[in-house]
């Protein structure tokens, strides 16, 4: 078959609209029979519904493990935001390539995907995985039950390699987060007799700024890491609703907040000061008026912090590939913690940047294209040598 060029197949995969909300069954049928073209078959793990899937595949020796290049195949929503060009679509202007996901990250999947020939010639002495994940911005869901697959076998790949933008700068770490839902239940009545009522909004407020208080002492300097920007675990309140009416005590609120966490340090230990304060604090107050009120935390999402050692193997291969010894961290998440947490020491390195993602108009370059196709490229030298 002919061989497709990175930006054919960058105009292929922005043309499928991967929004996390929606099906990509469709981009990955298109990625299975690209594979299969090269004599490489993908393997797939569905979700529940069967509305979504991973894709793993291996090409060259399977017995052995190897390195996994990973990325993650949805997208986020374009809904309200002013985009000039046709979001779907791909657009080359002055250099660069429009569309969403082109920095987040379709960019390094179609550089993936072109390497594809390469690697099936090279004698690989060291197999190449590709694995192709979903549901990423919402959570990293999708690639946990991918990951519980791979722990169970007998050669489990050596390293992993996440293509997320980061200028191809090689990064070694990122912080773990903790998304939670605060729900607080009070007590209804006129708000005539306000007393006499348990007004979930203003207890939600003390929740939020005990929140604000335990942030304040994460961001006190002996716990700083200078590795990272800003340097310290944060906790953020993103969200919140409740109330029916002005004349009314409000008997309900909730609210989202989340913790992004430094490597170490826990982001649960976050919600459980919070559950204490709650019931040493707010509950006995709120259980005085009305014995049925309530606090309840729910768990939204989660993902480990990744901090692989500068002098380990994962860390060596980047520099074979990318010349490159300093080594940083990037402020965005990743499935990186959830690869290295399964056994697979992880490093991350692709083309764009985050600056582009999430927002209208994202963008890659070129030149960020052609640099990812070559690190690529030496990755089958390196495994072949």
């Amino acid at each position: 078959m002919s061989e497709m060029s990175t930006r054919a197949l960058l105009a292929r995969l922005i043309g499928f609209a991967t929004v996390s909300r929606d099906p990509n069954l469709a981009l990955i049928e298109f990625i299975r029979e690209h594979l299969a073209g090269y004599g490489v078959t993908g393997e797939l793990f569905y979700n529940a519904e069967r509305t979504k899937a991973n894709l793993f595949a291996t090409i060259g020796p399977a017995d052995r493990g190897g390195v996994v290049l990973s990325g993650h195949t949805d997208v986020v929503p374009v809904d309200g935001q002013a985009w000039t060009v046709a979001p779907f679509e791909l657009t080359e202007r002055d250099g660069r390539l429009y569309g969403r996901g082109t920095a987040d990250m379709k960019g390094f999947i179609a550089s993936v995907l072109a390497a594809v020939p390469r690697f099936v010639r090279a004698s690989l002495h060291t197999p190449v995985h590709l694995a192709f994940s979903y549901d990423e911005e919402v959570g990293c869901l999708g690639v946990r039950p991918m990951l519980a697959e791979l722990e169970k076998r007998p050669h489990k790949p050596r390293w992993c390699l996440i293509g997320e933008p980061t200028e191809l700068k090689p990064v070694l770490g990122h912080k773990g987060k903790l998304a939670m839902r605060c729900q607080v239940k009070g007590a209804a009545c006129h708000s005539a007799y306000a007393p006499y009522g348990v007004n979930a909004i203003q207890y939600a407020a003390r929740l939020v700024g005990r929140l604000e208080e335990i942030g304040e002492e994460l961001a006190r300097p002996e716990r700083h890491d200078a590795r990272f920007d800003p340097p310290f675990s944060t906790v953020q309140t993103g969200m919140i609703k409740g109330g029916r009416a002005l004349n009314i005590v409000p008997a309900e609120c909730e609210f989202d907040f989340e913790v992004r966490a430094l490597p170490g340090y826990d982001p649960q230990r976050v919600a459980d000061a919070l559950q204490d304060y709650a019931q040493t604090e707010l509950l006995p107050r709120m259980r005085a008026v009305q014995g049925d009120t309530d606090v309840r935390l729910q768990a939204l999402s989660a993902y480990p912090a990744l901090a692989t050692a500068p002098d380990s193997e994962a860390a060596r291969l980047l520099i074979a590939l990318t010349g490159r010894d300093d080594f940083g961290t990037v402020a965005f998440g990743t499935e990186g913690g959830l690869f290295d947490r399964s056994g697979i020491p992880t490093v991350v390195c692709g083309p764009g940047s985050m600056d582009q993602g999430h927002k209208p108009d994202e963008f890659v370059s070129v030149e960020q294209l052609t640099r990812c196709d070559a690190m690529l490229a030496a990755l089958a030298d390196h495994l072949s040598a």
